[in-house]
């Protein structure tokens, strides 16, 4: 039987991919995998770096063709205004379908209440289950990589949900030698994650090699921002900062993007890609263990949503 070999990037071989080729080929299997098994997938697209990753593994998947698939952001109104341009402006320019699910239209029914922390992240669940069921959507792919969280360290690529799209990590499915079973029952769906096996330095670099475009908050920029609890938070009508946290302008960058109540900055003088590798090639912090307070509720915190049918 033959095989590929996977060399580091830059090491010539003429039957070898390299790592970032690899990922890629992996990723494009997955997207064509679940083409192929179900009937109504959707990515699920912020404006983040990940899911922008995954958009552009998903249009090298099928071209020259369009992709086979909507997109589905959960916007809490509090997302910062440079992602949400650069999510209309994708769209706009690849002429894909959206579908915007909203924490502010559930706050405005009664459906859901603002938390007194002002962060809307943890409220994302409900409208998020509730637009895959209103669209019957039975696959949908998440940008979750292990290296992020201890909880998505346990997620397999396609991570099976029930019909009240809870997680159980007893239901995981072995995924040996590349094969995926996407076999569900009626109501339930499956949670994708093709960049799985990525981690944050390997995003970049790619990135990088591929020359995909960013928000500029991913760079560093002068910002006006508040010490919270010992995170650089942006000042906004959200709920910051009180009247004893002092506002000032810094240089900051951010290396994951939610909610603007619970995404930190972190200091940076990182204005290139090159930079920003640089950066993270000597981090010895996750993005999400540096600036998401939302993780931090508590020690379980992103597995207890996940149970519930966060991603």
């Amino acid at each position: 039987m033959s095989t590929v070999t996977t060399v580091p990037e830059g090491t010539d071989h003429p039957y070898a991919l390299s790592h970032l080729d690899s990922l890629e080929s992996e990723a494009v299997h997955i997207f064509r995998e679940v083409a192929g098994e179900f009937e109504r997938p959707v990515i699920l697209f912020s404006g983040g770096k990940d899911s922008i990753l995954m958009l552009h593994l998903a249009l090298k998947a099928f071209a020259p063709a369009a992709i086979p698939f909507s997109l589905l952001h959960v916007d809490t109104g509090h997302n910062f205004p440079e992602v949400l341009a650069y999510r209309d402006r994708t769209v706009e320019q690849h002429g894909l379908r959206l579908h915007v699910a909203s924490v502010q239209d559930y706050i405005d029914a009664g459906t859901l209440r603002e938390r007194p922390d002002g962060t809307r992240n943890p409220l994302q669940t409900l409208p998020l289950t509730e637009a895959i069921q209103h669209h019957r959507f039975d696959a949908v792919f998440g940008g979750g990589r292990r290296d992020e969280e201890k909880a998505r360290a346990k997620e397999r690529v396609f991570s099976l949900r029930d019909e009240f799209s809870q997680w159980d990590p007893r239901r995981q499915r072995p995924e040996l030698w590349q094969l995926y079973n996407g076999r569900h029952a009626p109501g339930e769906h499956v949670r994708v994650f093709p960049i799985s096996n990525w981690t944050e330095l390997d995003v970049w670099q790619y990135i990088a090699r591929e020359g995909i475009e960013l928000p500029e908050i991913y760079f560093a920029h002068d910002r006006e921002v508040f010490n919270r609890n010992g995170m650089w938070l942006t000042a906004g009508d959200w709920g910051g900062p009180k009247d004893h946290e002092s506002v000032e302008t810094r240089q900051v960058r951010y290396r994951t993007v939610g909610d603007m109540s619970c995404t930190g900055a972190v200091d940076s003088d990182a204005t290139t890609l090159d930079a920003v590798i640089t950066e993270i090639a000597a981090s010895r912090l996750t993005e999400r263990g540096a600036t998401r307070a939302d993780d931090k509720m508590s020690e379980a915190a992103m597995e207890d949503r996940k149970r519930e049918g966060y991603f």
